[in-house]
């Protein structure tokens, strides 16, 4: 049974959440773990030790929530109870709600499994306390740089994350040369995956992050890449190479708008044009092989896993097709432009940029992206918003790509939706992802209360 004093601290952090939600002031993804936390500061140890089978942490730059979202529903499929932040909500105090948010009456949380999505530069302060069972590193790559720094720092506080934590079993990313040396020196089983054959010859390969050999310095060799610094590489001088994985995507294929590929044995379907979601899966699948866990219903329910977790959604506004992508980085924001290209239809593009401490102050990282990709992708027009929308303009231009702005998305989106190419894209950091989808929701219901008889 939980001690008195943890009981009250979730108690109290219950209470918060209800008083939030109620009077309308936020989801509650954070402050209650902190209520919790101040009240009870082991009250994350505490909670963790009381799931059943084993905690699965996931951290990394990009695809965290992605494969969070696949390890919790591949659990479910197994017949277990999980709890997950389902609001991603990854720093302390969100991991803390998480887990108080799924405790009963007594404040004992009745799970199986605890699946946490972690930031990355939060790790070294949260792994002590949740003591993963199994920790997943999805990649690494430049992310908000007033807050994360160059990679090195970034993976120099994985690096620490993980010395705490030597009894886990360690799923990196072995076709990331910046998560492969994640496992040099440590103590923890290591389980690697990785894709041994290009995905896909019309995909660019957008900017690396790391060219170098981290061991001796000499240029790295590549078989291929699939994009960033992902790929089958070498080193040349010191015999450092891409190790071979223990669980691998192979026959990768892309028809009607969906990927599919072979994984341990079973032809799958992920309903995604982006070749990230193979490695999300790929993640996945391993950190479920790692810890031991029955992977029976894995490929039945990835067939009907929706990959977009409210980062990626579809509306129909008009009559028009408007589809909702989040981009905060360098190789996520590029890969969302090779997405574009996929789809010959004409299109229009609005791309939001702000600047809010949520998506990183910095946003120099802009000029990172080639946009000139742009004029491949057969867009009718280009039109950058949010509070940096003369940044995003400018780098645009630079690249040779017609731009306007807009200080008003709404009115361009309803004017782009009647008047457009009927097939618009939406391109946003942070800040502006949830307040989007909530506005497109909004024009998406009018539009069918409209046509109601």
């Amino acid at each position: 049974m939980m001690r008195l004093r943890s009981r009250f601290a979730v108690f109290c952090a219950r209470l918060a959440c209800t008083v939030i939600r109620k009077t309308g002031r936020g989801s509650g993804s954070a402050f209650p773990g902190y209520v919790a936390r101040r009240i009870d500061p082991e009250i994350l140890s505490v909670m963790s030790g009381m799931v059943r089978r084993k905690v699965i942490a996931v951290t990394g730059t990009n695809g965290k929530t992605t494969t969070n979202n696949i390890l919790y529903h591949a659990l479910k499929a197994e017949g277990y109870q999980v709890l997950y932040n389902k609001m991603g909500a990854n720093l302390l105090d969100g991991v803390i709600t998480a887990f108080v948010m799924a405790g009963g009456k007594s404040g004992n949380p009745d799970v199986d499994y605890a699946c946490i999505e972690v930031d990355e530069m939060a790790s070294a302060g949260i792994f002590p306390k949740l003591k993963p069972d199994c920790v997943v590193v999805t990649n690494v790559f430049r992310d908000q740089l007033d807050r994360t720094g160059e990679v090195d720092i970034i993976c120099g506080r994985i690096r620490k994350a993980i010395r705490e934590v030597p009894d886990a079993v360690l799923v990196l990313n072995g076709d990331d040369i910046c998560s492969r040396m994640l496992c040099m020196g440590c103590l923890n089983t290591v389980v690697t995956y990785g894709i041994g054959e290009k995905m896909g010859e019309d995909i660019p390969v957008g900017t690396a992050e790391m060219i170098f050999c981290p061991v001796c310095g000499h240029r790295l060799a590549y078989d291929f890449f699939q994009y960033g610094q992902l790929g089958v590489y070498r080193c040349p001088a010191c015999g450092l190479e891409r190790p071979h994985p223990d669980v691998s995507a192979a026959e990768i294929a892309w028809k009607d708008g969906a990927c599919f590929f072979t994984l341990a044995g079973m032809r799958m379907k992920s309903g995604t044009r982006a070749p990230y979601n193979v490695y999300n899966t790929l993640s996945a699948y391993a950190a479920l092989q790692g810890a031991g866990i029955s992977r029976g219903k894995f490929g039945e329910m990835i067939a009907g896993f929706d990959y977009g977790n409210r980062r990626e959604n579809t509306f129909t506004i008009n009559e028009a097709r408007v589809q909702l992508f989040l981009a905060k980085n360098p190789v996520g924001f590029q890969q969302k432009i090779f997405l574009l290209m996929k789809d010959p239809e004409p299109k229009d593009v609005v791309i939001q940029i702000n600047d809010a401490r949520l998506d990183g102050e910095d946003v120099s990282w802009l000029w990172d992206v080639d946009y000139h990709y742009l004029a491949g992708a057969n867009t009718a027009t280009v039109t950058a918003g949010g509070v940096r929308c003369y940044d995003m303009e400018l780098c645009l231009k630079y690249d040779g790509i017609a731009c306007t702005s807009t200080g008003d998305i709404r009115h361009t989106v309803e004017e782009l939706t009647v008047r457009g190419s009927k097939n618009l894209y939406i391109i946003t950091n942070y800040s502006g992802l949830y307040r989007t989808n909530r506005m497109l929701g909004e024009l998406q219901s009018a539009g069918k209360e409209g046509a109601m008889p």
